[in-house]
């Protein structure tokens, strides 16, 4: 599911929508803090056991292993090539096609992890399912206050903060009409927060129960890689077809309005952008030769 130009998917690839999504501007720290940081994560929803601790650890220190050598100059020749828009006039079908480059990566990330969750999976007990249960509940509260405020005008208006805050994380401090643009993008979206959170709700209810099932069956690790490779092609595409229906919709909107936002920008923001692209492609360059 996309909910937005780009999307966050599986607990292994924090790392990947860390660099791709964030915006940090000590992205080489925080990428070299980045098991660390996984861990505490990840932990945060699955309480490690003493005994698995140790694994996890060392399965995410193989992933970054990996990842900073495969992956992260693949990503800054990627970002050249997206930097190379910059001052150009796009289509709504080349902002659908850079959203889709970082998908792919974050693809190939994710499915680079598959057979070390698998492992651990296995190890998982009751009450760890139990416990990812509850910081499920806790997040979806988060998440309900975030985006879905009762009053229709604070949500309006608190979306808009949110899609501003990306757009200038890119192309710098945006002008009144841009603004405007967005505001106006955002009030004819198909967007729906309360559609998405029943989602959001029964893709991790869908999980629990895999998780329970596979537990108590005591499957083997093919049988649990299968299942944990469809939690994100279910994440990725909805086994409901109403709702990948409305996924593509909203896809198409998203694309669109990215493609306007970035047409009307000034040189002055069109450079910001390049500038902006270039320093991160010079951080993947730099951490792939640490």
């Amino acid at each position: 599911m996309r909910s937005s130009v780009l999307s966050r998917i599986g607990a292994w690839i924090i790392a990947t929508a860390l660099l791709l999504l964030s915006g940090c501007s000590a992205l080489r720290f925080t990428y070299n803090q980045g098991p660390v940081l996984a861990y505490w994560w990840l932990d945060g929803y699955m309480d490690f056991t003493d005994e698995q601790s140790p694994q996890v650890k060392q399965a995410l220190a193989d992933w970054f292993a990996w990842h900073r050598q495969t992956q992260l100059p693949d990503y800054a020749t990627w970002l050249a090539s997206v930097r190379a828009l910059a001052f150009e006039k796009v289509s709504a079908a080349q902002m659908c096609a850079v959203s889709d480059g970082a998908q792919r990566r974050l693809d190939a990330a994710y499915a680079q992890a598959v057979p070390a969750m698998a492992v651990i999976t296995r190890t998982i007990t009751p009450a760890q399912i139990d416990h990812l249960e509850k910081r499920y509940a806790r997040k979806n509260q988060e998440v309900a206050r975030d985006f879905l405020q009762p009053d229709l005008a604070e949500r309006a208006e608190a979306s808009l903060k949110r899609t501003v805050d990306r757009a200038e994380m890119i192309y710098g401090t945006l002008d009144d009409s841009q603004r405007k643009l967005l505001a106006d993008g955002l009030a004819v979206s198909p967007f729906d927060a309360q559609r998405w959170m029943v989602e959001r709700r029964a893709r991790q209810q869908e999980i629990v129960r895999t998780l329970r099932r596979l537990i108590a069956e005591k499957a083997d690790v093919p049988t649990v890689e299968a299942a944990v490779r469809r939690f994100e092609a279910d994440a990725m595409s909805s086994p409901r077809p109403e709702y990948r229906a409305y996924v593509q919709r909203l896809v198409a909107a998203n694309c669109e309005l990215a493609a306007q936002l970035h047409n009307s920008m000034k040189p002055a923001q069109r450079q910001h952008a390049a500038d902006k692209l270039r320093s991160w492609e010079e951080d993947f360059r730099a951490l792939a030769a640490d």
